[in-house]
């Protein structure tokens, strides 16, 4: 069964950092590309940043290159999203993404909120 667990958000101050934690179970994490995803009330869930399955190839949207960066411990099956000079505009339920054999796997997501 396929399990995908975030951790690590919570409240912070304009220009802080936050670090999100996806451990993941039931499938070859090492074999998998991953992608973080956020949505905030009111609209739709949206793609942040991806890697590929052994972390040498990564992807941004452009609201937050040079603030995000997307890594991934295989060892430890646990893939990680390092945000700093976070904005309010940041405020959103941040879910890690995988897709094994077609069908999209999430987490059940983590609160960031920025706000001061």
């Amino acid at each position: 069964q396929v399990q995908a667990v975030e951790s690590g958000g919570g409240l912070v101050q304009p220009g802080g950092s936050l670090r999100l934690s996806c451990a993941v179970s039931g499938f070859t994490f090492s074999n998998a590309a991953m992608g973080w995803y956020r949505q905030a009330p009111g609209k739709e869930r949206e793609l942040v940043a991806r890697i590929s399955s052994g972390g040498g190839v990564t992807n941004y949207v452009d609201f937050v290159k040079g603030r995000f960066t997307i890594s991934r411990d295989n060892a430890k099956n646990t893939l990680y999203l390092q945000m700093n000079s976070l904005k309010p505009e940041d405020t959103a339920v941040y879910y890690c993404n995988t897709y094994i054999s077609k069908s999209a796997y999430w987490g059940q997501g983590t609160q960031v909120t920025v706000s001061s």
